[in-house]
C-alpha cells in the first residue's frame, strides 16, 4: 500500500517515490509513497506533475484503489517503469486553496455545534467554496449573519490545528468523535486520524488542513437553503 505523506505533512509540495505498479489501461502508476490526496471525505483530489527520466508528465488526478493510490496521468503522457524513481510536485496553489476551504468547513461545523448543538448531515467542497448541511429546523437571514460573524471570530482567534493518530479503541472513548458517528467506521480500520481545531472542534478526518485558523482568511456565507424540515444547507466562499 502507498504511504500517505500528506497525512503527516499537509505542506509537502514535492516528494520522491518509486513506481510499484503500472496500470496501462488507466494510464496510471502506483507509487510506494505520495503527497497527492486521492479525494474522499468531501475533499477533492490533487493535481500536479510527475517527473522521471527527464520527462515532466501532467497528473490528471490521484485516486484510491485496493492496491494503493493511483496516479492517473493525462492521456498521451508516457508512463515510468516499475522500479523507476520519480519526483512528484503538487499544484500547490490549488491544494492550499483546498486546505483553507477544508479547515473553514471544520470551523463552520464546530461553531454551529458549539452554539446551537446542530449536527452535520452532509457536505462537499471545491477550491475556495463549499456547502454543509445541518440538523437545523429554522434558519433565517439574521441567524446566518450571526453565524458568519461567529466563524470569522474563530478565524481571527488564530487557533492551532493539530493532527493525531489514535488506536480504534482510544478513538471510541473520545466523546467529540462519537458525535461525528465514528462508530460507523468499518471494522478493518484499526487506526483513526483526527484533526483538532484547539478549543473548538475535533473530528476523525483523513484530509489536509492548514496549521492555524488565521490562514483560512475571511469566510463568507454566500447562501443558505432548506433541504427538508430539519435539514438546512449553508454555502461558504473564501477570498482568493
Amino acid at each position: 500500500m502507498t504511504t500517505l505523506l500528506f497525512q503527516t505533512d499537509s505542506y509537502l509540495k514535492e516528494f520522491s517515490a518509486k513506481v510499484e505498479k503500472v496500470v496501462n489501461e488507466l494510464n496510471a502508476v502506483i507509487l510506494d509513497q505520495t503527497a497527492f490526496y486521492p479525494g474522499g471525505g468531501g475533499q477533492v483530489y490533487d493535481k500536479g506533475f510527475i517527473t522521471f527520466g527527464g520527462k515532466k508528465a501532467v497528473l490528471k488526478r490521484a485516486k484510491s484503489s485496493p492496491d494503493g493510490i493511483l496516479h492517473v496521468l493525462e492521456s498521451g503522457e508516457p508512463l515510468p517503469a516499475v522500479g523507476e524513481e520519480v519526483a512528484g510536485s503538487l499544484d500547490w496553489d490549488r491544494r492550499f486553496q483546498v486546505m483553507r476551504t477544508h479547515t473553514a468547513m471544520h470551523i463552520l461545523c464546530g461553531t454551529i455545534f458549539r452554539d446551537y448543538g446542530a449536527l452535520v448531515t452532509g457536505g462537499d467542497m471545491e477550491p475556495l467554496k463549499g456547502r454543509m448541511d445541518f440538523e437545523f429546523e429554522n434558519l433565517s437571514k439574521e441567524l446566518v449573519s450571526v453565524i458568519e460573524k461567529a466563524v470569522n471570530e474563530e478565524v481571527a482567534a488564530s487557533r492551532e490545528i493539530r493532527v493525531a493518530v489514535h488506536s480504534r479503541e482510544e478513538a471510541f472513548m473520545i466523546p467529540d468523535l462519537i458525535r461525528t458517528k465514528i462508530n460507523l467506521l468499518p471494522k478493518y480500520i484499526t487506526e483513526v486520524r483526527t484533526v483538532e481545531i484547539v478549543g473548538l472542534d475535533l473530528q476523525a478526518d483523513g484530509g489536509t488542513h492548514v496549521n492555524n485558523t488565521a490562514e483560512v482568511g475571511t469566510i463568507h456565507i454566500s447562501d443558505y437553503k432548506s433541504k427538508g424540515k430539519i435539514n438546512k444547507r449553508i454555502y461558504i466562499e473564501l477570498d482568493a
